[in-house]
């Protein structure tokens, strides 16, 4: 082993070290049972199936009363939380950029009647794949992106969306606290390139980089093929009948290429996935805003949002689809042909932030528990990712345990399930900060026979109409009847 990866490897392991010790330091309540209980999800063999399966856990000293305790009753600094993942080693694209990925993903929980905070969830391939609103618990998540093909990213913050939320409005306030906690870490200093944040359909891209003005960042969005954007305000010319001078160019229309004009710049690249790749770009395209929808409150005259418009079109997909073009939106102006090809490039970067949720749902078992306050499942996703920060912290330390049908592959290839098998045994060069459990005093619990006297409450599932009014659907079945109480276990 030579002098230089040795270093590397002590390095790791130190940052491995430290951040165990930061996440212990977080937990200000019940500290000893929630610790324990990260540990035992890392160390777990397979994926996560129930909640108190984790008791049986080696790393789990204590009982399964402990486990739900914690997460009931315990206490995490979320803030200080935040500073040391945002302090982490962060991946950057080529140019030495930060890229940031947000998206929604939902913990749904269409029967937990007494579940509160519920909000209608959008999914897709339930049922006979339609699209559909399921009650749940939406997370919006925000990760820097790594460049080239990887399974790997690094999670900086989830926040759950309460009902009836402007998703617009909070994803700029959580990118605007990220932004500012990366600065802060020296992550950003001031003449690195902005930070490039991507954005999925269904996110208003215009009206989040509108409210991110003033912050050293780039908004990325994908934008539906039936938009109409307007080019820039033709200069004024004096017109002897009077009247007042237009205020936007010409229609650029997405699906009548007779509008398009001449794009200011043209890539094409081949790929191996999606053969030839064409990216055409527009400059100072904007849209036309009235007072309606979420600019209705708006103090003052519209803004005019310029930015550039690109075209991206593949030869073949390799799912064998309908291939159709898609459209992006960037925050700049006077795009390069450089600026064309690292902004379609880092848009499909994003979608490793679904290998990042396939991990959270599928091993960790993020959506597995049926908890009862919303509180307590913003503990278990904060105890989620801390343990998704491990994991890739310890890339470098971990031996790969792979099956006997598993190719082999080099370290830094490891993906992220099969750093998780070798975790357990770099815990225990790492100790734990946790304390020994006491001995166990049981309570004398229920009588027998005894009955539950305190009901749980039914809760309404809200939304938000689009009108931005407030609706919230009853959870009970028959139309008109008020909400009951109901006894039983917790859901």
């Amino acid at each position: 082993m030579s002098l230089v990866h040795h270093g590397v490897l002590r390095d790791a392991f130190a940052e491995v070290s430290h951040f165990r010790s930061e996440l212990y330091a977080c937990l200000t309540a019940r500290g000893d049972a929630l610790f324990d209980l990260s540990d035992a999800l890392l160390c777990t063999d397979g994926p996560v199936r129930t909640l108190v399966d984790l008791a049986l856990a080696p790393e789990h000293r204590r009982g399964h009363g402990a486990l739900y305790g914690g997460l009931n009753q315990g206490r995490i600094d979320v803030v200080r939380l935040r500073r040391a993942l945002a302090g982490l080693p962060l991946p950057r694209a080529a140019d030495g950029r930060l890229v940031l990925a947000v998206d929604v993903s939902p913990w749904l929980r269409p029967d937990a009647n007494t579940c509160a905070d519920r909000a209608f969830c959008h999914t897709f391939g339930r049922g006979e794949g339609k699209h559909q609103m399921v009650p749940g618990w939406p997370y919006s998540v925000v990760a820097a992106l790594e460049s080239g093909r990887t399974s790997w990213t690094a999670v900086l913050d989830a926040v759950r969306l309460e009902p009836g939320a402007d998703v617009a409005a909070v994803t700029a306030v959580q990118l605007r606290e990220v932004v500012e906690r990366l600065v802060a870490a020296a992550q950003w200093q001031e003449g690195d390139p902005e930070v490039l944040v991507v954005l999925d359909a269904g996110y208003d891209a215009l009206r989040i980089a509108h409210l991110l003005a003033g912050l050293p960042v780039e908004i990325l969005g994908r934008l539906r093929s039936d938009r109409v954007m307007r080019r820039p305000t033709p200069p004024r010319v004096y017109d002897p009948k009077g009247g007042r001078p237009p205020k936007h160019g010409g229609e650029f229309v997405f699906g009548d290429p007779a509008t398009w004009d001449v794009e200011q710049a043209v890539t094409m690249t081949d790929t191996r996935l999606y053969g030839k790749a064409t990216a055409q770009a527009w400059d100072r395209l904007h849209p036309r805003l009235t007072r309606r929808a979420a600019w209705i409150d708006h103090d003052g005259p519209l803004p005019i949002i310029e930015g550039t418009v690109l075209r991206l079109v593949v030869e073949k997909l390799p799912s064998g689809g309908v291939n159709k073009p898609v459209w992006l939106w960037w925050s700049g102006t006077g795009a390069t042909e450089a600026d064309v090809d690292r902004c379609w490039q880092s848009f499909l970067r994003r979608f490793d932030l679904e290998h990042t949720f396939r991990l959270f749902k599928q091993t960790l078992g993020w959506t597995k528990p049926r908890l009862r306050s919303s509180e307590a499942a913003d503990r278990w996703t904060w105890l989620v990712v801390a343990a998704y920060a491990q994991l890739r912290l310890a890339r470098p330390l971990t031996t790969d345990l792979r099956r006997p049908w598993e190719k082999p592959v080099p370290p830094n290839r490891l993906t992220p399930a099969r750093v998780r098998r070798g975790f357990r045994n770099l815990r225990t060069k790492t100790g734990s900060p946790a304390r020994a459990p006491k001995p166990p005093q049981p309570g004398p619990g229920r009588p027998p026979g005894s009955k539950n006297r305190r009901p749980a409450l039914r809760h309404d599932v809200g939304r938000i109409l689009a009108t931005g009014e407030t609706y919230s659907r009853p959870a009970h079945h028959k139309a008109g009847t008020k909400p009951r109480r109901v006894t039983g276990t917790p859901s």
